[in-house]
Protein backbone atom coordinates (compact mmCIF):
# COMPACT_ATOMS: atom_id res chain seq x y z
CA UNK A 1 0.00 0.00 0.00
CA UNK A 2 1.67 3.00 -1.10
CA UNK A 3 -0.14 6.06 0.67
CA UNK A 4 1.02 9.79 -0.52
CA UNK A 5 0.05 12.67 2.35
CA UNK A 6 -0.14 16.47 1.50
CA UNK A 7 -1.85 19.35 3.23
CA UNK A 8 -2.42 22.83 1.96
CA UNK A 9 -0.54 24.13 5.17
CA UNK A 10 2.82 23.75 3.95
CA UNK A 11 5.76 21.27 4.20
CA UNK A 12 6.17 22.62 7.63
CA UNK A 13 3.39 22.38 9.43
CA UNK A 14 2.88 19.90 12.75
CA UNK A 15 0.11 18.35 11.36
CA UNK A 16 0.99 17.18 7.99
CA UNK A 17 3.96 15.69 10.45
CA UNK A 18 1.79 14.25 12.51
CA UNK A 19 -0.70 12.93 10.07
CA UNK A 20 2.28 10.82 8.12
CA UNK A 21 3.84 9.25 10.75
CA UNK A 22 0.18 7.76 11.92
CA UNK A 23 -0.26 6.46 8.23
CA UNK A 24 3.35 4.55 8.44
CA UNK A 25 1.32 1.61 10.23
CA UNK A 26 -0.43 1.33 6.96
CA UNK A 27 2.37 1.00 3.99
CA UNK A 28 4.64 3.04 2.79
CA UNK A 29 3.81 6.96 2.75
CA UNK A 30 5.66 9.81 0.93
CA UNK A 31 4.64 13.52 1.67
CA UNK A 32 4.15 15.76 -1.20
CA UNK A 33 3.39 18.78 0.01
CA UNK A 34 3.41 22.57 -0.94
CA UNK A 35 6.26 24.66 0.08
CA UNK A 36 4.04 27.70 1.33
CA UNK A 37 0.74 27.85 2.53
CA UNK A 38 -1.89 27.21 0.25
CA UNK A 39 -4.69 27.32 2.21
CA UNK A 40 -8.31 28.21 0.53
CA UNK A 41 -6.65 26.97 -2.66
CA UNK A 42 -9.62 24.46 -3.53
CA UNK A 43 -8.62 21.81 -6.20
CA UNK A 44 -6.68 24.57 -8.33
CA UNK A 45 -3.49 23.49 -10.33
CA UNK A 46 -2.27 27.50 -11.17
CA UNK A 47 -1.85 28.30 -14.63
CA UNK A 48 -0.06 25.33 -16.08
CA UNK A 49 0.87 27.25 -19.58
CA UNK A 50 3.28 29.55 -17.05
CA UNK A 51 3.85 27.99 -14.48
CA UNK A 52 7.43 26.27 -13.63
CA UNK A 53 6.96 24.29 -10.49
CA UNK A 54 10.01 23.46 -8.98
CA UNK A 55 10.64 20.19 -6.48
CA UNK A 56 12.52 19.81 -3.60
CA UNK A 57 13.67 17.31 -1.12
CA UNK A 58 12.42 17.47 2.12
CA UNK A 59 13.01 16.37 6.06
CA UNK A 60 10.39 14.84 8.46
CA UNK A 61 11.12 12.75 10.97
CA UNK A 62 10.15 9.64 10.88
CA UNK A 63 9.45 9.82 7.47
CA UNK A 64 12.05 8.82 4.66
CA UNK A 65 10.04 10.28 1.65
CA UNK A 66 9.80 13.30 1.50
CA UNK A 67 8.86 16.39 -1.22
CA UNK A 68 8.11 20.24 -1.30
CA UNK A 69 6.44 21.63 -4.53
CA UNK A 70 6.10 25.04 -4.99
CA UNK A 71 2.62 25.29 -6.08
CA UNK A 72 -0.85 24.33 -4.19
CA UNK A 73 -2.18 21.04 -3.27
CA UNK A 74 -3.96 19.89 -6.42
CA UNK A 75 -0.76 20.03 -8.28
CA UNK A 76 0.92 18.23 -5.66
CA UNK A 77 -1.27 14.86 -6.13
CA UNK A 78 -1.33 15.69 -10.04
CA UNK A 79 2.21 15.42 -10.26
CA UNK A 80 2.21 12.47 -7.93
CA UNK A 81 -0.56 10.42 -9.98
CA UNK A 82 1.63 11.94 -12.96
CA UNK A 83 5.02 9.50 -11.42
CA UNK A 84 6.89 12.15 -10.59
CA UNK A 85 7.53 10.55 -7.00
CA UNK A 86 7.37 6.72 -8.01
CA UNK A 87 4.93 4.23 -8.28
CA UNK A 88 0.95 4.71 -8.59
CA UNK A 89 0.04 5.54 -5.22
CA UNK A 90 -2.81 3.73 -3.77
CA UNK A 91 -4.60 6.27 -1.72
CA UNK A 92 -4.02 9.91 -0.93
CA UNK A 93 -4.75 11.43 2.67
CA UNK A 94 -4.79 15.32 3.18
CA UNK A 95 -4.11 17.29 6.61
CA UNK A 96 -4.12 17.39 9.01
CA UNK A 97 -5.90 21.05 9.00
CA UNK A 98 -5.91 23.12 11.67
CA UNK A 99 -9.58 24.66 11.35
CA UNK A 100 -12.87 23.01 10.40
CA UNK A 101 -13.02 22.19 6.96
CA UNK A 102 -17.39 21.89 7.07
CA UNK A 103 -20.47 23.48 4.97
CA UNK A 104 -19.53 26.18 2.16
CA UNK A 105 -15.56 26.08 3.61
CA UNK A 106 -15.47 22.32 1.59
CA UNK A 107 -15.76 24.12 -1.77
CA UNK A 108 -12.62 26.19 -1.18
CA UNK A 109 -10.55 23.75 0.76
CA UNK A 110 -7.17 23.59 -0.57
CA UNK A 111 -7.22 19.99 1.80
CA UNK A 112 -10.53 19.08 1.00
CA UNK A 113 -9.39 19.45 -3.00
CA UNK A 114 -6.24 17.40 -2.68
CA UNK A 115 -8.59 14.84 -1.64
CA UNK A 116 -11.17 15.61 -4.72
CA UNK A 117 -7.90 16.04 -7.44
CA UNK A 118 -7.34 12.08 -5.85
CA UNK A 119 -10.41 10.91 -6.78
CA UNK A 120 -10.76 12.84 -10.34
CA UNK A 121 -7.40 10.21 -10.96
CA UNK A 122 -9.07 7.51 -9.89
CA UNK A 123 -7.31 7.29 -5.90
CA UNK A 124 -9.40 7.56 -2.83
CA UNK A 125 -8.93 10.75 -1.14
CA UNK A 126 -9.45 11.36 2.65
CA UNK A 127 -9.32 14.85 4.07
CA UNK A 128 -8.71 15.37 7.83
CA UNK A 129 -9.36 18.70 9.54
CA UNK A 130 -9.44 19.70 13.05
CA UNK A 131 -11.42 22.41 15.19
CA UNK A 132 -9.45 25.21 16.54
CA UNK A 133 -10.08 27.66 19.26
CA UNK A 134 -12.46 30.42 18.70
CA UNK A 135 -13.45 28.05 15.46
CA UNK A 136 -11.21 29.72 13.07
CA UNK A 137 -12.64 31.53 10.09
CA UNK A 138 -14.02 29.69 7.04
CA UNK A 139 -12.03 26.78 7.80
CA UNK A 140 -8.50 28.49 8.63
CA UNK A 141 -7.08 28.45 11.92
CA UNK A 142 -4.87 31.63 12.92
CA UNK A 143 -1.52 31.18 14.06
CA UNK A 144 -2.22 32.06 17.75
CA UNK A 145 -4.55 29.41 17.96
CA UNK A 146 -2.12 26.70 16.56
CA UNK A 147 -0.43 25.60 19.48
CA UNK A 148 -3.68 24.59 21.29
CA UNK A 149 -3.84 21.46 18.97
CA UNK A 150 -4.24 18.51 20.24
CA UNK A 151 -2.92 16.93 17.01
CA UNK A 152 -2.57 13.46 17.86
CA UNK A 153 -6.31 13.04 18.44
CA UNK A 154 -7.12 14.05 14.37
CA UNK A 155 -3.98 11.96 13.89
CA UNK A 156 -5.64 8.30 15.58
CA UNK A 157 -9.27 8.96 14.39
CA UNK A 158 -7.69 9.70 11.01
CA UNK A 159 -5.20 6.11 11.27
CA UNK A 160 -8.38 4.10 12.41
CA UNK A 161 -10.49 5.79 9.29
CA UNK A 162 -7.69 4.88 6.64
CA UNK A 163 -7.30 1.38 8.29
CA UNK A 164 -10.71 0.49 7.89
CA UNK A 165 -10.68 2.18 4.03
CA UNK A 166 -8.25 -0.43 3.14
CA UNK A 167 -9.87 -3.33 4.47
CA UNK A 168 -13.00 -2.80 2.86
CA UNK A 169 -11.73 0.13 -0.26
CA UNK A 170 -14.94 1.95 -1.80
CA UNK A 171 -16.09 0.36 -5.19
CA UNK A 172 -15.22 3.13 -6.73
CA UNK A 173 -12.83 6.21 -5.98
CA UNK A 174 -14.25 8.05 -3.32
CA UNK A 175 -13.65 11.05 -1.16
CA UNK A 176 -14.16 10.98 2.78
CA UNK A 177 -14.04 14.48 4.93
CA UNK A 178 -13.31 13.77 8.27
CA UNK A 179 -13.42 16.61 10.90
CA UNK A 180 -12.58 16.47 14.67
CA UNK A 181 -13.06 18.36 17.76
CA UNK A 182 -9.75 19.57 19.04
CA UNK A 183 -10.50 17.32 21.86
CA UNK A 184 -8.54 14.02 23.48
CA UNK A 185 -9.74 11.21 22.08
CA UNK A 186 -11.87 10.31 25.53
CA UNK A 187 -13.58 13.26 25.95
CA UNK A 188 -15.00 13.17 22.31
CA UNK A 189 -18.70 12.82 22.33
CA UNK A 190 -18.64 10.03 19.78
CA UNK A 191 -19.53 10.63 16.08
CA UNK A 192 -21.77 11.30 13.46
CA UNK A 193 -22.15 10.43 9.69
CA UNK A 194 -22.90 14.02 8.69
CA UNK A 195 -23.64 16.04 5.83
CA UNK A 196 -22.37 19.36 4.49
CA UNK A 197 -23.89 22.18 5.96
CA UNK A 198 -24.22 25.43 4.48
CA UNK A 199 -22.43 27.72 6.53
CA UNK A 200 -18.66 27.27 8.42
CA UNK A 201 -18.64 27.85 12.32
CA UNK A 202 -17.33 31.22 11.94
CA UNK A 203 -17.33 33.29 8.60
CA UNK A 204 -16.54 36.78 7.09
CA UNK A 205 -19.48 39.28 7.83
CA UNK A 206 -18.00 42.51 5.88
CA UNK A 207 -15.86 43.60 3.77
CA UNK A 208 -15.23 47.43 2.88
CA UNK A 209 -12.63 49.45 0.73
CA UNK A 210 -10.34 51.64 2.52
CA UNK A 211 -8.40 54.24 0.56
CA UNK A 212 -4.43 53.52 0.33
CA UNK A 213 -2.96 56.57 1.78
CA UNK A 214 -0.65 57.96 -1.42
CA UNK A 215 -1.34 55.52 -3.87
CA UNK A 216 -4.94 57.30 -5.75
CA UNK A 217 -7.22 54.58 -7.02
CA UNK A 218 -5.75 51.84 -4.63
CA UNK A 219 -7.75 50.83 -1.65
CA UNK A 220 -7.60 48.26 1.26
CA UNK A 221 -9.65 45.64 1.76
CA UNK A 222 -10.98 45.78 5.38
CA UNK A 223 -12.68 42.69 6.61
CA UNK A 224 -14.26 41.67 10.16
CA UNK A 225 -15.47 38.30 11.36
CA UNK A 226 -19.21 37.32 12.53
CA UNK A 227 -19.22 35.49 15.72
CA UNK A 228 -19.64 31.84 16.07
CA UNK A 229 -22.88 30.26 14.71
CA UNK A 230 -25.04 27.42 16.08
CA UNK A 231 -25.34 24.76 13.57
CA UNK A 232 -27.76 22.40 13.25
CA UNK A 233 -26.04 18.95 14.77
CA UNK A 234 -26.84 16.77 11.79
CA UNK A 235 -24.34 18.75 9.83
CA UNK A 236 -20.27 18.35 9.52
CA UNK A 237 -19.95 21.37 11.63
CA UNK A 238 -22.96 21.29 13.60
CA UNK A 239 -21.43 17.29 14.55
CA UNK A 240 -17.70 18.72 15.46
CA UNK A 241 -19.47 21.89 17.46
CA UNK A 242 -21.09 19.66 19.95
CA UNK A 243 -17.82 17.42 20.63
CA UNK A 244 -18.40 14.52 17.92
CA UNK A 245 -15.98 13.28 14.94
CA UNK A 246 -17.93 14.00 11.56
CA UNK A 247 -17.74 11.78 8.55
CA UNK A 248 -18.71 12.98 5.37
CA UNK A 249 -18.55 11.08 2.25
CA UNK A 250 -18.24 14.07 -0.59
CA UNK A 251 -20.38 13.24 -3.72
CA UNK A 252 -18.76 13.84 -7.25
CA UNK A 253 -20.05 16.44 -9.79
CA UNK A 254 -23.25 15.65 -11.59
CA UNK A 255 -25.87 17.26 -13.39
CA UNK A 256 -28.89 18.50 -11.36
CA UNK A 257 -32.32 17.66 -12.63
CA UNK A 258 -33.74 19.74 -15.24
CA UNK A 259 -35.40 23.30 -13.38
CA UNK A 260 -39.28 23.67 -15.10
CA UNK A 261 -38.51 27.08 -16.73
CA UNK A 262 -38.36 27.48 -20.50
CA UNK A 263 -36.47 30.88 -20.46
CA UNK A 264 -33.23 29.80 -20.57
CA UNK A 265 -34.07 26.91 -23.66
CA UNK A 266 -35.53 29.41 -25.15
CA UNK A 267 -33.09 31.84 -25.13
CA UNK A 268 -30.16 29.14 -26.41
CA UNK A 269 -32.40 27.80 -28.70
CA UNK A 270 -32.90 31.73 -30.39
CA UNK A 271 -29.18 32.02 -30.43
CA UNK A 272 -28.64 28.85 -32.13
CA UNK A 273 -31.80 28.86 -34.16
Amino acid sequence: MRILVTNDDGIDSVGLHVLARAMLEHGDVTIVAPDTEYSGAGAAFGPVHLIRPEVHEAHVEGVSDAWSVSGPPGLCVLYSRLGLFGEPFDLVVAGINPGMNVGRSVYHSGTVGAALTARNGGITGVAVSQAVAQWGVEGQGTGEDLDQQVWDSAAEVARVAVGAIIENPPDTPSVLNINVPNLAVGEMAGWKQTQIGHLPPRTMSTASLEPKPGHEGSYDIVMSWGEPSVLPPDTDGGAVMDGFVSLTWVGGMAAEPAIDDDRVVAAVADLLG
